[in-house]
C-alpha cells in the first residue's frame, strides 16, 4: 500500500465509521459525493480520480467492515461502465436481466438493482452476453424489492428501450464488490467476536480463555485471512486486465469463508449476536445476502471446476501457474 492509498483508507474509513449501517442517500449521499468516491474508477479524462482496483478494493472493502448502507461500490462500478456513453449521474448495477434485445433496444426486466431508487442508469449482464446500459426514465415501471438483509434490490420493467453496451463485464465487477465486502465484514465480524470472548465470563473466567473457543476464533481467523487473500488477488488480477479464472476463485472461497465464519460468530456469542440491535447482527445479514449476489457456491464452482477439467491434467498446473506470472 503506497502513501495515497493509505491517505485514502484513512479518509474512507472515518467516515464510513461515522455513517455505518443506519446511513440514508437522502441524509449522507451527498457526503459521499463531496469525496468523490463515484468518480473513484472513472479514467481521469473523463472527470475521474482513474484509480485502479487495487485502489477500489480498499474502498470496497471499508464498506462491509462498516456496515456501510450505501451503493458507493455499485455508484463507482456504474461510473466506470458508462464512461463515454453520455449517461450521467448516479448509476448502479443489477445481477440478472430477463428478455430480448432487438436492434439495441431492450424488452424485459432488471432484477437485483442495488438501491435504485432515484438512479440515473442501471448497468446489468446482457440477456445475450456481455453488458448492458439502461436509463431508469425509460422504463415502464419499477417494483421494491429487498435481499435477506432487507437492503433495496429492485425490479425494473422496460418495454423497446435504447440501451447502450460496456466492454467489461459487470457480472464480474459486482462480484469483485461482493467478495471485497464479504472481507472486510468478515474482519469486523472476528473483531467483534473476540472483543466479546474477552469481556464475556463464564463459571468465572473470560470465554476467551476456554480452549474451543480459543479453537473456533483460529479457525475464523483463517477464513478471514483466505477471503482478504481472494480480494487481494482479483483486485491485482482485474489490474491486469483479465480477471476470469481469479473471479470464479476468489467468489467461491469468499462465498465459503462467510458461510463458516458467521457460524462460528454467532456460535461464540450465543443468542445475543441474533438481536437486531446488536452490531454482528448487519455484518453477517448481509453477508448471508452477499453469498448469494453475482453468483452463490454453486454457479461460480461449475464455472472454475468446467475450466479446470477442460485444461486437463497436463495443462492445469501450467495455466495457474501462468496466472501468477
Amino acid at each position: 500500500m503506497n502513501d495515497q492509498q493509505r491517505m485514502l483508507r484513512d479518509t474512507v474509513d472515518g467516515l464510513f465509521a461515522e455513517l455505518g449501517a443506519t446511513a440514508t442517500l437522502a441524509a449522507n449521499w451527498p457526503a459521499i459525493e463531496e469525496l468523490g468516491l463515484p468518480s473513484l474508477l472513472l479514467p481521469e479524462d473523463h472527470g475521474g480520480f482513474g484509480g485502479s482496483w487495487e485502489d477500489a478494493l480498499i474502498v470496497f472493502r471499508l464498506t462491509g467492515y462498516h456496515a456501510l448502507a450505501l451503493p458507493v461500490c455499485e455508484a463507482a462500478i456504474a461510473a466506470r461502465l458508462a464512461a463515454g456513453t453520455g449517461l450521467a449521474g448516479r448509476g448502479t448495477i443489477a445481477d440478472h436481466s430477463h428478455g430480448t434485445i432487438n436492434a439495441e433496444r431492450f424488452t424485459g426486466t432488471i432484477r437485483g438493482a442495488v438501491m435504485s431508487e432515484g438512479a440515473s442508469f442501471i448497468a446489468a449482464p446482457a440477456p445475450d452476453g456481455g453488458t448492458l446500459l439502461l436509463a431508469t426514465a425509460d422504463a415502464n415501471s419499477h417494483e421494491a424489492r429487498t435481499n435477506p438483509a432487507g437492503e433495496s434490490r429492485d425490479f425494473w420493467h422496460f418495454e423497446d428501450a435504447p440501451l447502450q453496451r460496456a466492454a467489461a463485464d459487470v457480472f464480474e465487477l459486482g462480484a469483485f464488490a461482493r467478495v471485497a465486502q464479504m472481507a472486510g465484514a468478515l474482519d469486523s465480524a472476528l473483531a467483534i467476536s473476540v472483543a466479546y470472548v474477552n469481556e464475556r465470563q463464564q463459571f468465572g473466567r473470560a470465554l476467551a480463555k476456554f480452549q474451543a473457543v480459543q479453537q473456533s476464533l483460529a479457525s475464523f481467523a483463517g477464513e478471514v485471512a483466505a477471503a482478504n487473500c481472494a480480494a487481494m488477488g482479483l483486485a491485482r488480477a482485474l489490474d491486469h486486465g483479465k480477471a476470469d479464472y481469479e473471479v470464479a476463485a476468489a467468489k467461491l472461497r469468499a462465498n465459503r469463508a462467510a458461510g463458516a465464519g458467521t457460524a462460528i460468530a454467532h456460535q461464540v456469542h450465543g443468542a445475543i449476536g441474533f438481536t437486531k440491535d446488536y452490531h454482528l447482527h448487519p455484518r453477517t445479514r448481509r453477508l448471508w445476502s452477499a453469498r448469494s449476489e453475482f453468483g452463490g457456491d454453486s454457479f461460480w464452482a461449475d464455472r472454475l471446476g468446467a475450466r479446470i477439467a477442460q485444461a486437463g491434467a497436463a495443462g492445469y498446473w501450467a495455466e495457474l501457474t501462468g496466472l501468477a506470472s
